[in-house]
């Protein structure tokens, strides 16, 4: 079994990789976070309950920014590691990496000549003042508890400001020290009821949002700390931890400030689990008084005070055993250690499966792009033709879109056909009007030629609208095809600059297509305006004349056909209409065919070829401009590729601790 030093060690590393990459429990980048699959320990209580002194009796070292108010504004990670006794102990901030604060015991003044001895017999410098520069540039060792609690404060107001606002961004702080057991927890806001001057009204609901996310995750273990001095039933942090650990069994409960209660009352109530029963014995802790802080009573000492007291204690000397905030740091680090041991293998499975979506999704998002200027151009190329592909897909029915063009055909074209206005056209008064206005001056003969001629070229005339109209709607699909297309087309997606160009580029192909496509449909129809003599050959000739019922004799009577009767302009509204009718018939075939020829082949055979041209003539560092990638893409192929690096980093370190059953 790996030793408590390696497990909870791996956790304290694996958190701070998750701070230092971004992962500290925010759901609004919409990532996987590992930070809440992580046992911890959040230590919960109002202000004023004794927290800061729990923690420092643990830590046996006044290190905590003091003060009225809300002193705790960021969650502050602590993380204890025990090293043997008289090695030299010392902190370290997770932001300050390779900055010890050291000798928590002595103040900085003091100090200061002991770090410095090594530089000054190196440099003749005579100036106090240049000795501590040199001091600061080439010895990053800084000295005193003092110096650790004002970093603290410090980078408390780096992220929050000086105006008392709060952050859920936490703060590391390593401490290595013999009089330390291996544990990690987790110092939150106290729990309060009323904002402070300067702090804006939501301050109270904002400190209880940030606690609830650390203490609702089921990893979470709860240290609620509770004062003797106060009712239980009022504890902030009983109240909390009731409404999210209802059995209690995540739940440490804490006493402190035993030794502040009224003469001849004592807290046994609390302690043996009557007044509010947890499913972890109740841990009593009496800190420091004010009076030995500000004489500064070593910690030490006030560890082995704590311990007489309850020793002598006639209330409390049965359960001096487990009382104390010795006895708390080493039970809580065993309760750690196995909570820890019992979620590895669901965190393990939790790591591999998000390291497949990520990797899975920066898949789809794509590599960086390379700054060579030939990559850059590959890359283009094949974006152009992965486009390429998926166009011709919706033409050839691989994708939705392509059958639109078949509906023009089949549906638009005949019903347009339909409705042209041929009877009005055809009228016997329209006819008659068009022949006189042909003959001119002189009325025809026989049969108006040149009536029949001018009523065939206008009635044509007819079929040119609905002919331009099936090349623009057949346009209109093949634009919105190339919008979808591009899209559709995945790798593309990061590209704004380069879906502009292709798309400026596939349109203006399209509209040439569609100039060729209305000058080839335009030319079928006029070029039916030159009448063939075999039509109007087999048209019946004065269909008007009677031939029968004359009595038998050697000579037929003459008859008599009136060419400018209605009967007469009826029949050359009757040649004339079927004439149309079988242009038309024949137009409802070779339109889709100019159509498909002139658009649709073209936009599959070279849709991109004019691009293509454009793209060899720009010079090697416009290639660049072309593969700007969408800001969003751009930061979420980073958040994505900083996620899978944690991941991949918690991973690692747990493959590097042996595991025995």
């Amino acid at each position: 079994m790996a030793s408590m030093e390696g497990l909870i060690g791996l956790m304290n590393r694996i958190q701070r990789a998750c701070t230092a990459l971004g992962d500290h429990g925010d759901h609004g980048a919409d990532l996987p976070t590992l930070w809440e699959s992580l046992p911890t320990i959040a230590v919960v209580g109002g202000q004023s309950s004794g927290k800061s002194s729990v923690l420092e009796s643990i830590v046996a070292k006044d290190f905590l920014p003091r003060g009225s108010g809300i002193v705790t504004r960021r969650p502050l990670v602590l993380q204890l590691h025990q090293i043997e006794k008289g090695a030299h102990e010392y902190a370290e901030f997770l932001h300050l990496p390779k900055t010890r604060f050291s000798d928590f015991g002595a103040n900085f003044k003091s100090i200061l000549p002991s770090c410095t001895f090594t530089y000054t017999l190196s440099f003749a410098i005579s100036e106090p003042s240049t000795k501590l520069i040199v001091t600061a540039l080439f010895f990053p060792l800084y000295c005193g508890a003092a110096l650790v609690r004002q970093e603290i404060a410090d980078e408390t107001d780096r992220m929050t400001g000086k105006t008392k606002q709060i952050s859920p961004v936490p703060i590391h702080l390593s401490i290595y020290s013999p009089n330390v057991v291996n544990l990690t927890l987790i110092d939150l806001p106290g729990l309060t009821k009323v904002a402070v001057e300067g702090q804006p009204e939501s301050v109270v609901q904002d400190i209880e949002n940030m606690v609830r996310s650390y203490v609702d995750k089921p990893n979470c273990i709860i240290l609620a700390i509770s004062p003797a001095n106060q009712d239980i039933a009022t504890s902030d942090a009983i109240k909390l931890s009731k409404e999210v650990d209802p059995s209690g069994e995540r739940t440490f409960g804490v006493l402190t400030k035993l030794d502040l209660m009224d003469k001849g009352t004592n807290a046994l109530d609390v302690l043996e689990g009557r007044a509010y029963r947890l499913q972890f014995p109740w841990v009593g802790i009496v800190n420091r008084s004010q009076a030995d802080i500000n004489r500064k009573v070593d910690m030490i000492a006030a560890r082995e005070k704590e311990r007489e007291y309850f020793e002598s204690s006639p209330d409390y000397a049965h359960l001096a055993s487990r009382m104390g905030s010795v006895y708390l740091a080493k039970l809580l680090s065993q309760h750690l250690e196995a909570v820890i041991k019992a979620r590895i293998p669901s965190i393990t499975s939790l790591i591999n499966k998000t390291i497949d979506e990520l990797e899975s999704e920066l898949d789809t998002i794509g590599k960086a792009v390379a700054a060579d200027p030939g990559a850059q151009l590959y890359t283009i190329l094949e974006l152009c033709r992965a486009f390429d592909r998926v166009f011709k897909e919706h033409l050839d029915g691989g994708r939705s879109g392509g059958d639109k063009i078949y509906g023009v055909f089949d549906n638009k074209l005949p019903a347009a056909f339909r409705k042209l206005p041929f009877d009005r056209y055809l009228s016997v008064q329209n006819v008659k009007k068009v022949v006189s206005e042909a003959d001119g001056y002189q009325p025809h003969l026989i049969a108006p030629e040149q009536g029949y001629r001018r009523l065939v070229e206008a009635g044509l005339a007819y079929f040119k609208g609905p002919a331009e109209a099936t090349v623009d709607a057949v346009h209109v699909v093949l634009r919105d095809l190339v919008r979808k297309s591009i899209g559709e087309t995945e790798p593309l997606r990061r590209f704004p600059t380069l879906q502009a160009a292709i798309a400026t580029a596939a349109n203006e192909a399209l509209e040439n297509f569609r100039e060729d496509g209305r000058c080839t449909t335009l030319r079928l129809v006029d070029m039916e305006a030159y009448l063939t003599v075999e039509f109007f050959r087999k048209l019946p000739q004065d269909p008007d004349s009677k031939v029968g019922n004359h009595p038998a004799s050697s000579e037929a009577a003459p008859v008599t056909v009136d060419r400018y009767g209605d009967g007469h302009y009826r029949t050359i509204a009757s040649n004339v209409s079927q004439y149309i009718k079988m242009v038309g018939d024949e137009l409802l075939h070779k339109i889709p065919k100019a159509v498909v020829h002139c658009q649709v082949r073209e936009a599959k055979k070279s849709l991109l070829n004019h691009f293509y041209v454009q793209i060899g003539k720009k010079e090697a560092s416009q290639f660049g401009h072309l593969l700007d990638e969408d800001p969003a893409m751009l930061e979420r192929r980073q958040q994505c590729w900083k996620r899978l690096e944690l991941y991949k980093s918690a991973r690692d370190e747990i493959d590097s601790v042996a595991w025995t059953r």
